[in-house]
């Protein structure tokens, strides 16, 4: 079984990416919140991989986050919710608010993704709502302090489970500093920006507790 993919991202497009690992191209299905993580083509990228495997298919889904991966396979764990239409579910909602959403039975905001219905909506809180009580929040994230693409940057690295304040600062500091000026003209560029500097010594308890999938 793969669990973990590393290698140059050599496709990207919205639902998946093709990862070249010592010239093995692996497709890999993924939410938007890792499409909008990743970095430009032919960069190195790192993916926590569910294999899921079928009696004539094996596919890959990757995350940024062990977080996320163990909200999909909670989904697919689900009845009638498979790979595929996990991965819209993820893409349609944060993991920030799915859980909320799911926990408190809100059937209005999970028929508002594309692809789950009143009957699919209904089986998800019935079979997940207990089953998810780890993975909420203690307290509720205040909203982002910033709007624009700075404030897009933040909700997205709060979305992908680092904490607020951590990605406040980050997305501060590439913004005013030597790399500010090229960082700030886009969200991936800046958004990349901000995750390297998260991902340094420094920054190592920057993420929120993920737990284990």
């Amino acid at each position: 079984m793969i669990a973990q993919l590393r290698g140059t991202l050599s496709e990207k497009r919205p639902n998946q990416v093709i990862v070249d690992v010592g010239g093995v191209g692996y497709l890999v299905g993924i939410p938007l919140s890792t499409f909008y993580a990743l970095g430009e083509l032919h960069q190195e990228i790192s993916l926590i991989i569910h294999t899921h495997v079928r009696e004539d298919s094996l596919s890959l889904y990757g995350f940024l986050t062990a977080r996320e991966k163990h909200l999909f396979e909670s989904l697919i764990s689900a009845s009638g919710v498979g790979p595929t239409l996990a991965i819209k579910i993820l893409s349609g909602m944060s993991v920030d608010d799915l859980v909320p959403a799911i926990r408190q039975g809100d059937l209005l905001r999970l028929t508002r993704i594309p692809g789950v219905g009143k009957k699919t909506a209904e089986r998800i809180v019935v079979e997940l709502r207990d089953k998810l009580a780890a993975m909420e929040p203690a307290e509720a994230e205040p909203a982002p302090t910033r709007t624009g693409v700075a404030g897009d940057v933040i909700s997205a690295l709060s979305n992908l489970g680092y904490d607020r304040r951590a990605a406040e600062a980050a997305v501060e500091n590439v913004s005013h500093g030597a790399a500010g000026a090229a960082a700030g003209k886009t969200f991936e560029s800046l958004l990349r920006a901000a995750l390297q500097q998260l991902s340094a010594p420094a920054h190592k308890g920057a993420r929120a507790p993920s737990g284990e999938a």
